[in-house]
């Protein structure tokens, strides 16, 4: 009969001894600023959507945020006010969808270098 001997796999880091730890405080703190430079450069620009071949137009930060929406008078039909809504909200829609793209752009990058980007709050991927 065998006797089963408890093994430990040792973990052996590159070059030996322990990982310095000021140099991943470093690069954390890089990484972080990086971030916040680019969450302020997507608060700072603007991105467009468009909805009914361009009758209205929605210009959002790369946040998220509305900034602008432009209404061609053709769209204004005071009998159908559903449709110029309906048309409202996919041009918000649209341009939303191009700010995450820019999201994604910008910070998906540095979302990986801390740990792949999920479930890091306020990042939407």
């Amino acid at each position: 009969m065998l006797k089963e001997k408890n093994v430990e796999e040792l973990i052996v880091i590159p070059g030996g001894g322990q990982p310095n730890m000021q140099q991943l405080l470093q690069q954390a703190q890089k990484m972080q600023q990086d971030l916040q430079r680019a969450q302020e450069d997507l608060a700072n620009t603007e991105v467009d959507g468009q909805a009914g071949g361009g009758l209205v137009q929605a210009t959002v930060t790369g946040a998220g945020e509305l900034r602008a929406l432009k209404i061609d008078p053709k769209a204004v039909d005071p009998e159908d006010t559903e449709t110029l809504a309906d048309l409202i909200v996919a041009a918000v829609q649209a341009a939303n969808e191009n700010a995450q793209t820019l999201q994604q752009q910008k910070l998906g990058p540095l979302a990986q270098g801390l740990g792949g980007g999920t479930g890091i709050p306020g990042l939407p991927f």
